[in-house]
């Protein structure tokens, strides 16, 4: 973290008036793959200490929230964001995690899972209904710091890929939170929270494309290196149809992930975008690591080299952030608009 802050990596987009260098997402983007191409764990960081939550505040925010929260992601916070719960994964909208009006402010009554930075981010944003009311209009979201009485840290999970961050438990149990950690109230807050989330989602598929792209270059040099029945395999076609394929998805993904990056500029990307993005990017993630590891044979499947490593981290990019089945849904929402809900925000 400590590198990644003197790389002036965290909180590139955060506005010049609140201290930050205020980048435009592509430029985020363009990091990001780089970082991932080494490390998915250290991508993630760089996505959620520049997008999400980051993005959520200097859209929505208040000034005494940017005035608390800037300095503390510029410094190297994480933020988390909490949405997904035991029951209400890629069904958002039913989250049963709830705010009520109490004196003193408002008070959160629930539990969160799969929440990325669990009990290592100080500041979480937290997806609750407010008043009983049911769908989307009656979701918010809410700053939570780690610290606030009521709110605990629950177990983590031990999971097949990105083991460098914990995904956790988070219990809010008569957790009484000042009025003025309101982000974002019922009615259009769902809404504009996952506007946000576009640009969570951007950085996710960037993650992927970094992972495919560090393992497609290390499958291109070992297919130069490796000899099979005296020459390199490299001669052979089909591997060169493998790197082939390889080389034209990646660039695919990435033209893909720079249209939306581009056209965000210091705002948020369009969902439909995003969402493009991260279904390709996705997929070709798992593919690329996949084919980078046979190429390697018996080596890759060995936990030597990081290929295995980087297979596992690319599968959870099909799943985290929306999963491939919502994206697609996400998708039609918009080519065959007969359905007008908060997926189409």
């Amino acid at each position: 973290m400590k590198d990644l802050v003197a790389a002036g990596f965290m909180g590139m987009t955060i506005p010049r008036t609140h201290g930050g260098p205020e980048h435009p997402a592509l430029d985020v983007v363009l990091v990001i793959e780089q970082v991932a191409r080494a490390c998915g764990v250290t991508g993630r960081i760089v996505v959620e200490g520049n997008l999400g939550v980051v993005g959520a505040l200097t859209q929505y925010g208040s000034e005494a929230q940017k005035r608390r929260y800037f300095p503390w992601v510029l410094e190297g916070e994480k933020p988390a964001i909490a949405i997904s719960e035991p029951a209400a994964g890629s069904a958002a909208t039913d989250l049963a995690t709830s705010a009520e009006e109490v004196a003193g402010g408002l008070r959160l009554q629930g539990h969160k899972s799969w929440i990325t930075g669990a009990g290592t981010s100080r500041l979480y944003l937290v997806f609750a209904r407010f008043g009983g009311r049911p769908g989307a209009e009656g979701i918010g979201g809410v700053l939570v710091e780690r610290d606030t009485p009521g709110f605990r840290i629950g177990r983590r999970e031990l999971m097949m890929g990105l083991r460098g961050i914990p995904e956790g438990e988070l219990h809010f149990e008569d957790c009484v939170v000042p009025r003025e950690h309101l982000l974002v109230g019922p009615g259009d807050g769902f809404k504009k929270l996952m506007r946000a989330y576009n640009g969570q989602r951007l950085g996710a598929a960037t993650v992927a494309l970094g992972l495919a792209q560090g393992a497609y270059e290390r499958a291109l040099a070992y297919a130069g290196e490796r000899r099979q029945f005296g020459r390199p395999i490299a001669d052979f076609q089909g591997i060169r149809w493998k790197l082939a394929d390889m080389a034209v998805k990646l660039d695919a993904a990435r033209l893909l992930i720079h249209r939306a990056a581009a056209r965000a500029g210091r705002g948020f990307p369009d969902a439909l975008e995003a969402a493009k993005a991260k279904t390709f990017a996705a997929e070709t993630a798992q593919e690329v690591t996949s084919q980078a590891l046979q190429i390697h044979g018996a080596a890759g499947y060995g936990r030597s080299l990081p290929l295995e490593r980087m297979m596992r981290d690319a599968r959870m990019f099909a799943i985290g952030g929306g999963t491939l089945e919502m994206m697609r849904n996400l998708i039609a929402d918009h080519v065959l608009p007969t359905r007008a809900d908060w997926r189409r925000a």
